[in-house]
This record gives C-alpha cells, sequence and structure tokens, in this order.
C-alpha cells in the first residue's frame, strides 16, 4: 500500500450510474441488441447474485475464458459488484498456459462458454478449480451454470468497495514470466475517469470496441471510459477490420482505439465507403506507433489520430496526446494524463527535461505492487514512483519513448534503441512490419538484426540489401541492421506488442515463432 496515493474513490459499478438509465449502453451489432444502462445495471445485479448464490464472496477471485463481446462486460462488472476480482484469460490459450495462470491466480471458479472448451475445462480440472458455464441469453443477461444446473440469484450480497481488487491481470512476458497484476476498484475507476476527461467522452459518443476485453485496453479505454462519460460502446461477438466500416458508419462510431496492427488492418480493409461522418477522433496505444501509420490513419479516418502511452499496472493510460487545438506530435505518446510522469536515473535520482532515463510514473492508477512477489514488486519501485522499464526522455511537457531498456542494443559501449531502427525501416515504402533486436557477436557484444515483412506489391522488389541502404539514409553506420530477414509474419502478442526474443530465437536457428513460414526467405 506504500506505494499507492490515498484512498477513497468510485467503485467500477459508478460507471452504470446515468441520468437517463434509458440510454443506450452496449450496441452488440451481430444481434441488433441494444442494452440500456438500466437494462446493463439489471443484468449485473442478476448476475453477481448468481454468482453469489454459488459461493462468491468479497475477496474471491473468479477467473473467465469467454469470447469478446457483451457478456464480458456484464459478467466482469457482476464479479466486481460483490468486491470479488475478475481474471479475465485469452480464450486462446493451450492447456498448459491455462495451467499457469489459474495455478497463479487460485481461483474460486473458472468460468468457460456452455461448449465448454476442453483446454480450460481440462486445465481447470488439473488445478482443482470447479468450473461454471456461462450460456448466452437471447433477451436477457446470460446464464450460469454449475453442474449444469442453472444458478438461481441469492437474495443479497455484500457490495464491494473501492479498495477491493477489482481487476486481475497480467503483465505481457515479453521480457520474463508473466506477474500477476491486482488493480483495486479506485485504481481503475481513476484511469477511465482520466481517459473520459482527456478525450472529453460525453453521451453522445458512440466507441467501437475493437479490443481484446481480456486486455486492459479495451477494457479501460475502449469500454469503462465510454461509459463512465455516458455515452455507448458498440461491441461486436465477432469483429472483422474489413466489418468496422459499415458497422461505425451503421452505427455512429464517434472514436475507436486500437494498436496499430490493428488500425493498419482495419486501413487495409477499407471498403471504399470513406470514414464514417461521425468520427472524430481515433487512438492508438499498446506498441509504437510510427509516424507513417500515423499520417495514413489520418487521412483515411479522416479525423486527428492520437497516441497514448499505457500500462497493465497504471490500469491503463498515463499519458496521451490531447485533442486539437492541442499539438499531437509524431514519434511523442504525449503528455501526461492523470499521472505524473518524470525520468530517472539508474539510482532513482530524476532527471531534468531533455535528459534521457527510465521512465518513472506515480499515481492514482498506479498498481500497489505485484501479487505474491515482494521481490518484483521491490525492484519495480523508486520510492513511490513506478519504473515502467521503458527508456524516454521528457522535452516541452511531451515524452518521447526510446524503447524498453532489457531490449536495448549494446553494441561496443553503444545503446541502440529497436525501435528507432524499427521506425527507419517502417518509412520505407515496401515495408509492412518490422521488428529490431540485437544478436550475439564476439567482437561488438551484440549486433544490430531486424526481420521485416512486406506490402503485398513490394514482394519480389525488395531485398534486404536495398532495406539496409535505405537505413544508411536516416541510421548512423552502428545502428544500420547487418542482417534483415524476411518473414511472412512477425510474431506480437495479443495486445500487438512484438515479441523479440522469439523472433530473435527463430533467426538464430530455434523453433519458427507462430505465423513465420520456414526460413527467413531472402529475395
Amino acid at each position: 500500500m506504500a506505494h499507492e496515493a490515498g484512498r477513497g474513490g468510485e467503485t467500477l459499478n459508478a460507471i452504470l450510474d446515468h441520468p437517463d438509465p434509458g440510454r443506450p449502453a452496449l450496441v452488440v451489432p451481430d444481434d441488433g441488441q441494444v442494452l440500456t444502462y438500466g437494462q446493463l445495471a439489471d443484468r449485473v445485479g442478476f448476475l453477481a447474485g448468481s454468482l453469489a448464490a454459488a459461493g462468491v464472496r468479497r475477496g474471491d477471485r473468479v477467473a473467465f475464458t469467454l469470447p469478446n463481446g457483451p457478456d464480458v462486460i456484464q459478467i466482469l462488472l457482476a464479479i466486481t459488484a460483490l468486491g470479488a476480482a475478475a481474471a479475465p484469460l485469452n480464450p486462446a490459450y493451450t492447456r498448459s498456459e491455462y495451467v499457469f495462470y489459474l495455478t497463479d491466480i487460485e481461483p474460486r471458479f473458472l468460468l468457460v462458454p456452455a461448449s465448454r472448451p476442453e483446454a480450460a475445462t481440462g486445465a481447470a480440472q488439473a488445478c482443482s478449480v470447479p468450473v461454471l458455464a456461462a450460456q448466452a441469453g437471447a433477451d436477457g443477461p446470460p446464464e450460469l451454470f454449475v453442474h449444469e444446473k442453472a444458478l438461481e440469484p441469492g437474495s443479497g450480497f455484500e457490495p464491494g468497495q473501492p479498495d477491493d481488487v477489482g481487476v486481475v491481470l497480467h503483465t505481457s512476458g515479453t521480457t520474463s514470466r508473466p506477474k500477476q497484476v491486482p488493480l483495486r476498484q479506485r485504481n481503475l475507476m481513476a484511469s477511465t475517469r482520466t481517459i473520459a476527461a482527456h478525450y472529453g467522452l460525453g453521451p453522445a459518443d458512440v466507441s467501437f470496441c475493437v479490443m481484446p476485453l481480456f486486455h486492459v485496453h479495451g477494457l479501460v479505454a475502449s469500454t469503462f471510459a465510454a461509459l463512465a462519460g455516458g455515452g455507448s460502446v458498440i461491441v461486436p461477438r465477432r469483429f472483422t477490420p474489413r466489418g468496422f466500416w459499415t458497422l461505425a458508419r451503421e452505427h455512429g462510431a464517434t472514436w475507436l482505439s486500437a494498436g496499430p496492427t490493428l488500425h493498419q488492418m482495419i486501413l487495409d480493409r477499407a471498403d471504399g465507403g470513406g470514414p464514417p461522418a461521425s468520427l472524430r477522433f481515433a487512438r492508438s496505444c499498446s506498441s509504437a506507433l510510427s509516424p507513417a501509420l500515423l499520417d495514413r490513419a489520418e487521412q483515411e479516418y479522416g479525423v486527428p489520430m492520437l497516441e497514448a502511452y499505457g500500462m497493465t499496472e497504471a490500469s491503463h493510460q498515463m499519458a496521451s496526446n490531447p485533442l486539437p487545438p492541442g499539438a499531437r506530435i509524431p514519434g511523442s505518446v504525449g503528455i501526461a494524463t492523470g499521472t505524473e510522469i518524470a525520468v530517472a536515473d539508474q539510482a532513482g535520482r530524476l532527471l531534468a527535461d531533455g535528459s534521457p532515463g527510465e521512465v518513472v510514473i506515480r499515481g492514482p492508477g498506479v498498481m500497489a505492487g505485484y501479487a505474491n512477489n515482494p521481490a518484483a514488486t521491490a525492484e519495480a519501485f523508486f520510492g513511490d514512483w513506478f519504473r515502467t522499464g521503458d527508456r524516454g526522455v521528457i522535452r516541452d511537457g511531451y515524452l518521447y519513448l526510446e524503447g524498453r531498456l532489457k531490449e536495448m542494443i549494446l553494441r561496443g559501449g553503444e545503446n541502440i534503441s529497436p525501435a528507432e531502427v524499427e521506425q527507419a525501416l517502417l518509412s520505407h515504402p515496401g515495408v509492412r512490419d518490422a521488428v529490431c533486436f540485437g544478436v550475439a557477436d564476439e567482437k561488438y557484444g551484440e549486433l544490430v538484426s531486424a526481420a521485416v515483412t512486406l506490402t503485398a506489391d513490394a514482394a519480389g522488389d525488395v531485398t534486404p540489401k536495398g532495406l539496409t541502404d535505405h537505413c544508411r539514409e536516416s541510421l548512423a553506420a552502428f545502428k544500420v541492421p547487418v542482417s534483415i530477414h524476411v518473414l511472412d509474419e512477425i510474431p506480437r502478442t495479443a495486445t500487438g506488442k512484438i515479441q523479440r526474443r522469439r523472433v530473435a530465437e527463430f533467426v538464430a536457428g530455434g523453433p519458427a515463432p507462430d505465423g513465420a513460414a520456414g526460413q527467413p526467405e531472402q529475395p
């Protein structure tokens, strides 16, 4: 608790309080369903009663693995209404991955779809975790079943409090073993209110949720912040990048938030009908946005593209570029939003603006520490400043990120940011995606290497040598990759983060990462 700012705050269910309960809250385009705020609050209450009848109590944890859609939102809010913690898990996990997360979380129940997928249920059995099944309701809330018997709501329950852990998530594990992040309801609400205020979200706004709801980005930004502003959320059960355009026009989407990879997929599948006239801004978060993609997005969406900076440990957003007339600066993740941001040296001393170092943060959205991991918690803080692990610099109030500290490439004493090399590669018109990483070298310690995917019209015309020559135009010689591999796909996490270590292992002769076809091609 020593790291957190103040007590008090709100519970997550505050987002359901609307002066007009008849206003639309969730729009489900797959079946034309529209849930008002009043209906959503009633359904959340019904589900909370059902979970209480199953034995869920304040302080328990309930894991669930459900497809994206309105059921996730209803069930998560029902869990937190009881003062229990919701632990959303990726439905694409394998049995062994479920075993890891269930062992780490130790939930009271695992909630699965009515189809009872074997990977999840088998893992639950191996971990002795009781299973609840959720059946989507046509005209009401999802029905919950235990041992094939429908649960009936109990007579009452103790409501959750702001200091209760509301959501349990894990770090991405791209640089280390995933760590468990317990976010209190007041942490989540502080971030939710900040996002709603920063983008001026109001009752007329309609968020198009394209991100997975098992991740803090889709939950807090796309959903909670939209509801906190009194607006609506388009939450499809099955999202396709091509389908975005028609649905966004039909339902009057005013904004969307996604990672750069997903934005690129949406833009690649534009249907020729032009951007929705209702759009007023787009937001990018979860990984670095290239200036080229920013420009393209603004042209094709027809609205400002605002890059933001978020982390699970901060309940998502820490910084963002502002809406006009504020300046949005390519290459910057913007200004601090509801969080104090500074840059520190290795000893934890805060540095002056313009001096690069580790980005540190503090504020009401920041977690107190990792669950059951005091060593990781101690390492993660300089006093009450949380260490993000990102290298960055602040200039005139705007934060510029230079990459993960643990991923910096050290070549002959020179620190090289993989992100800088990736930006150079992405500025080539034939490059669709890029990842940079270090490879061991006896003389220099590490050398710079990279992998790329090419646009459809560039395949066969772009060579590694041509890409190397392109990099020399904007990078010092020691930063230019000594080898560039062309892959069919570059593996990323579910939220679009690059998995550098997996690509590095692959090009060094290890097992192929998912999505990479055979050996790297050399056109």
